[in-house]
């Protein structure tokens, strides 16, 4: 039985790179669509975040705006993984407390679910960088 698990270990050793490949495509097209949407309203998602007493309504739009599309595009090629990991999970913590607020939390009542696992993968990912299957891995097999 010992030497089963052992090598059941190890089989499942060879694939745990793919979890860190899904969360980084999932995160990346997470962060596209809202990107995308802001990018074509700037000036509103601006006066949205005035709406909400937001410090530099305009500032913290582009701001926001300018990580979520540096992160998909990062997280998509697994590049800088673990540097852009950090401002998305800032992005995730002003979302989670200026829109969705702590009184609900399912998705389905615009509640802190979802940005809450947008922030567990982005932490596994700065932990565990973005896996084999990335850019990153690409170029440090060159050095």
């Amino acid at each position: 039985m010992k030497e089963m698990c052992k090598r059941l270990t190890g089989k499942l050793e060879s694939l745990r790179d793919l979890p860190l490949l899904f969360m980084r495509l999932v995160l990346a097209y997470g962060f596209y669509k809202p990107a995308m949407m802001k990018w074509k309203d700037i000036d509103g998602i601006a006066a949205w975040f005035d709406g909400m007493g937001m410090p530099f309504p305009t500032l913290n739009a582009y701001m926001a705006t300018l990580t979520e599309t540096a992160g998909f595009i990062l997280l998509f090629l697994g590049f800088a993984t673990r540097l852009i990991s950090i401002p998305l999970i800032i992005v995730m913590i002003v979302a989670i407390v200026t829109v969705h607020g702590f009184q609900h939390f399912d998705a389905g009542e615009n509640g802190f679910e979802i940005p809450l696992y947008y922030m567990i993968m982005l932490f596994t990912l700065f932990v565990y960088g973005p896996g084999k299957f990335s850019l990153q891995h690409l170029i440090s097999k060159k050095d």
